[in-house]
């Protein structure tokens, strides 16, 4: 780690030598402190590219700024009448960074390699997937399942000759960009790729640095950075020549509420299942409806997100008639109707039951510990007593289906909405830990699933939210409070034109780059 550390410095301080201004005539080469670097490498099999852009790898499809749908290495694709065969068609004449063409073969390779890694990508609806001819891939589902649409937007395509062990290091694809070198933990270089079909980025040269947040903020103090992402606590530390750019998210933060009362159930791992607390909906409604969550933002975030009220707020399958308003007396009169009576400490019992739990939070992440103080603070009033527990991730593997966890979420796919809230995923990996189950969503989950088209299935995820009746939301069965949509910050050059931003999602990444090839340097 020393070795690692000293290494980065080095990195930076030879940078610091060059001694470039930061306003300075136009350049085709960028250094970004942007995070990102992913532990398997860079290999779409393995994940990268979920959570932003591959940048090495082509997708099938791709998302304008709007979050459009747009044409990338597919130039037509058409789902069966029975939501079963999807077939596309790709780009003629279309090369890997090594020279080599991509065909329709390769497609179908790496959606069946893909497929039988497992891990991250939602592939397990997939029965097969043949390259029919030179140009055309059909994929054959076991059922309707309208996310798996997802996969042409975030999986990058390799080469079915060259793909093996060592790719995630050395990654061959038809993107923007080729890997020049990366030293792990240190830093990454890519150039633009010659053989590129689509539009060229302006900068032939990137450098990456995997900084830590202090180093990289230096480096754009003495202008040897062109970009430095930020967490909420340096966001207003804006270097000479730089300006802050505030990016919309779906990179959402919140708490999760165990479903089921204790009755000493517990998980494969012999981990404890139910809380009689959080089990009653008029802690879960109270909760939603009794915390302001503006003053989490201001007060956690220093003002830098907004408030949240689902997972996918402001994206189209997102619902804003679920969102709650912000009524301490009517959260206090709920608790006071269902039994919960205040305690000589301030805190409500009920039959002897104190309506009390920890906020686990992971010990390492101090924006996810600010939130939790803030939100026991903002539980005082409600009588509900919330005690911040830092951990780690192993840690609240032990209790998440026990007792409340701040988790972070977001997607550009509504896939993450059904994992968090169908049935079948109760205590699956991280999804759905608090066990939430409600047949009403599932039918409308289901809907969806059998949509013609991904936008033809947005209705029924916002009935999933709520329908007016049910829903999965604050007005209905409340399995989780959200609470805020954190801003992705970036402190950019000012000769750095980024143009307009996608409401980003999770932060895993680089979902900035996703509209790097319409960069520009503004100064001359």
């Amino acid at each position: 780690m020393m070795k690692a550390t000293l290494s980065v410095l080095a990195t930076v301080s030879a940078l610091l030598l060059l001694g470039a201004p930061v306003l300075s005539a136009e350049k085709t080469e960028l250094v970004l402190a942007i995070g990102g670097e992913p532990d398997t490498g860079y290999d779409p099999l393995l994940g990268w590219g979920r959570y932003g852009h591959p940048l090495f790898q082509s997708t099938l499809l791709s998302r304008d700024a709007d979050l459009a749908t747009r044409a990338d290495l597919a130039t037509a694709w058409t789902l069966s009448d029975d939501r079963l065969t999807w077939t596309i068609t790709i780009r003629d004449g279309v090369t890997f960074s090594d020279g080599t063409p991509l065909t329709a073969r390769d497609v179908a390779f790496t959606f069946t390699k893909a497929a039988a890694a497992g891990g991250a990508l939602d592939l397990h609806a997939m029965v097969s997937a043949e390259a029919t001819d030179y140009r055309t891939v059909v994929i054959r589902l076991k059922r309707p399942w309208i996310t798996f649409t997802e996969n042409f937007y975030s999986l990058g395509i390799v080469p079915e000759a060259t793909y093996g062990a060592d790719y995630a290091r050395n990654p061959v694809g038809s993107g923007p960009y080729r890997l020049v070198s990366w030293r792990q933990g240190e830093q990454l270089i890519v150039e633009a790729n010659p053989n590129y079909y689509g539009e060229k980025s302006r900068f032939s040269r990137l450098t990456f640095l995997f900084t830590g947040e202090d180093t990289s903020l230096a480096a754009a103090n003495a202008g040897q950075v062109d970009m430095v992402s930020v967490p909420a606590a340096l966001a207003d530390a804006v270097p000479a020549g730089f300006r802050a750019i505030a990016v919309d998210t779906v990179d959402n933060r919140g708490i999760h509420f165990p479903m089921t009362p204790d009755e000493g159930k517990t998980d494969a791992k012999g981990n404890a299942i139910g809380n009689d607390v959080t089990a009653d909906l008029a802690i879960r409604r109270a909760v939603n409806i009794g915390i302001d969550r503006q003053t989490i933002v201001d007060t956690a975030l220093l003002g830098h997100g907004t408030p949240a009220y689902g997972p996918a707020d402001g994206l189209p399958w997102s619902n804003p008639q679920a969102a709650v308003t912000f009524d301490l007396d009517a959260a206090k009169r709920l608790l006071d109707e269902a039994g919960w009576v205040p305690g000589a400490d301030g805190v409500r019992e009920r039959n002897g039951l104190r309506a009390a739990f920890p906020i686990n939070y992971p010990a390492s992440d101090s924006t996810r510990q600010a939130i939790a103080v803030v939100l026991a603070e903002l539980l005082r009033p409600l009588g509900i007593e919330g005690t911040p527990s830092g951990t780690t991730w192993e840690g609240i593997e032990r209790v998440m289906h026990s007792e409340p966890v701040a988790f972070g979420w977001g997607s550009h796919s509504p896939l993450e909405t059904y994992s968090l809230y169908q049935s079948g995923w109760g205590g699956m990996d991280y999804y759905n830990p608090g066990f939430f189950s409600n047949a009403v969503v599932d039918g409308h989950f289901e809907a969806a699933q059998h949509a013609s088209s991904l936008e033809a299935s947005y209705p029924e995820w916002q009935k999933a939210e709520w329908d007016g009746v049910a829903g999965f939301s604050a007005k209905g069965e409340a399995g989780w409070a959200w609470l805020v949509n954190l801003d992705h910050v970036y402190l950019v050059n000012a000769c750095l034109d980024v143009g307009k931003t996608q409401i980003e999602p999770h932060g895993h990444g680089w979902p900035i780059t996703a509209g790097i090839q319409g960069w520009t340097w503004t100064c001359n």
